[in-house]
């Protein structure tokens, strides 16, 4: 029998090979080589099949009864591998993102007062272009160009996408536009003010998005350790709870029936029901038809957990979505009106918003920005460790600014292709591991799917189609998963004294925000013609209102400014304390 010690030797060595294999001198092969490795790949057997075992992925587990099987190969960045598993991993890095990728486009561009309003044209555009965007940015992330010692992109398989930072941003934004009258409103004869559509709005957010994004491409210069040093993890913990917990909310009110004006659950008029009179099946907003519906998405991804094969499991929040659609579809809860009327093919630009600076929205901008670098390093280590890739040297460090980079720059292109920041994706590093293949084929045909999905205009309308209760089950899991991470990250923290102050302090406001987000709204009430001072009351209006944004500022002004004495003396307390346990 095989002992542990050897075991281990054993896979250290395998790692050890396969970090040479990934090396950047290994991509470099001749032209020759490359036409004979596409010649074989093509034309052989074993070029599209390969002697994988699909049935790793594909068969399903039964808790304390199925035996685990043999343990696939692993297939690293440049290893070949074969045509038809290729596609399946791709389309299964695709699916396992999808959802991530389309939540901020259907959250903003739907009804209520922290949203846009806009009409169902408009909104399958934005779902249409955020796919497009983050197939176009996932491939340059995932290529890797160099030039003279500089790296665009990680060259591993890390894909991007719309970021969730964004979305309690923009919607303190938006709600600042409608009372400021930005953003238009119509006045009903009984007093009650309905927000109308506003791609101006939008416009202004992609406006301000283009400029910030500047500052992810000048942090990219940084070393990694000098980034990780600016920004803490009691700086980015508290800040990702937070963005979590906002976003939770909004998934729960869609849970209930819709996040528009429904969830006030007026007696008449046009909002008495969710979505809006004339839907399918209306009803007021937390019925329990509702309430069943996103309960049954949830169900299912939990289900899928304990008896799903590995590939399902990579994918189970979507799967739970399409249980949810497929049941809604046979009650007569889906709206094929918004199928019908989606474009057959659509493309970039065509829906267009006038582009402009919206000077409150800067500073929390920046802050997004700044969390989502921060989050960036963290995600782009995963991604260098699910792949076997050293995680320190030189071209460790050659990935992070490669992939920071990408990051700016895709932040900036998708604002001008009219789509919010992108981001690394973290999720995929779990299909990764469970399915043992970095290879970055899967990647580009991953980046295949986004883009067909975006240009087939009918798929974003589905999306649209579906019932909110539907989607609020399937993005409330995912938000939650914001705030585990925000945990898991504060989590690295020794929890003294001095920290958890700090973490107090930010959470008293950034959490009392979250709570009551009107909670500042009649301390700044200025009215008069100064245009200059009513912009800098709108920019401390959007900050205090947001309460990541605050909280960051929080967490960053203590931890800068309060002595570290206090850990010490704790430390020396606690360990005194510890002692006298151990002796006793």
């Amino acid at each position: 029998m095989e002992s542990p010690i050897e075991s281990h030797q054993e896979t250290k060595d395998v790692v050890q090979t396969e970090y040479v294999e990934n090396s950047p001198a290994y991509e470099r092969k001749t032209m020759s080589e490359r036409f004979q490795s596409l010649k074989h790949s093509v034309t052989t057997r074993d070029g599209w099949l390969g002697d994988y075992d699909y049935g790793f992925l594909c068969m399903p587990r039964i808790p304390f009864l199925t035996k685990r099987t043999n343990t696939p190969p692993f297939f690293g960045l440049n290893t070949n591998l074969p045509i038809l598993l290729a596609i399946f991993l791709g389309f299964q890095h695709c699916l396992a993102m999808v959802s991530g990728v389309v939540t901020p486009s259907l959250i903003l561009s739907g009804a209520g007062t922290g949203n846009l309003n806009l009409p169902a044209d408009y909104q399958q555009y934005m779902i249409s272009s955020a796919l497009i965007v983050t197939a176009i940015g996932s491939a340059i992330q995932i290529t890797a160009f160099r030039y003279r010692g500089f790296q665009l992109g990680t060259g591993l398989l890390s894909v991007v996408g719309t970021t969730f930072t964004i979305i309690p941003l923009a919607q303190s934004v938006f709600a600042n536009m409608y009372k400021t009258g930005y953003c238009p409103t119509s006045t009903a004869a009984d007093g009650t003010v309905t927000n109308l559509a506003c791609p101006a709005g939008y416009g202004a957010l992609l406006g301000t998005s283009m400029i910030c994004s500047l500052l992810p491409m000048a942090l990219s210069f940084l070393p990694p350790r000098t980034l990780k040093k600016m920004f803490p993890p009691i700086v980015t913990g508290t800040t990702v709870f937070l963005i979590g917990l906002s976003l939770v909310t909004a998934g729960f009110q869609s849970w209930g029936g819709g996040a528009g004006p429904c969830v006030s659950r007026p007696e008449s008029g046009f909002f008495s029901v969710c979505s809006e009179l004339g839907a399918p099946n209306a009803a007021p907003w937390g019925d329990p038809r509702w309430i069943g519906l996103g309960f049954l998405v949830y169900i299912s991804i939990i289900l899928i957990e304990y008896f799903g094969s590995p590939f399902l499991k990579n994918i189970q929040v979507v799967v739970g979505f399409v249980i949810g659609i497929i049941v809604a579809a046979a009650t007569g809860y889906i709206d094929h009106s918004k199928i019908d009327s989606a474009p057959v093919i659509t493309f970039l630009w065509v829906k267009t918003f006038p582009i402009s600076v919206y000077g409150p929205a800067v500073i929390p901008m920046l802050i997004v920005y700044l969390v989502s670098v921060v989050e960036a390093v963290g995600d782009i280590t995963a991604s260098c460790d699910a792949s076997r890739i050293a995680v320190e040297g030189p071209e460790f460090e050659k990935r992070i600014k490669g992939g920071l980079l990408v990051d700016g720059i895709n932040s900036l292109m998708a604002a001008c292709a009219t789509s919010t920041p992108l981001v690394t994706f973290a999720q995929n590093n779990g299909v990764i591991a469970l399915t043992r293949c970095a290879n970055r084929a899967a990647g580009y045909w991953c980046c295949i799917f986004l883009f067909l999905m975006g240009i087939f205009g009918k798929f974003a309308g589905v999306f649209l189609a579906v019932p909110d209760a539907v989607l609020g089950g399937m993005t409330t899991f995912l938000f939650s998963t914001v705030a585990v991470a925000g945990i898991r990250i504060l989590s690295y923290l020794k929890w003294t004294r001095r920290e958890r102050f700090i973490v107090s302090a930010a959470m008293t406001i950034g959490l009392g925000v979250n709570l009551v987000p009107n909670w500042f709204n009649y301390v700044l009430t200025y009215s008069g013609s100064n245009l200059a001072l009513r912009g800098f009351l709108d920019s401390i209006q959007v900050i205090v209102s947001t309460g990541f944004c605050i909280a960051a500022i929080i967490a960053t002004f203590l931890n800068a400014t309060l002595p570290l004495d206090t850990d010490i003396e704790e430390m020396e307390h606690l360990n005194g304390d510890h002692s006298s346990v151990d002796a006793s």
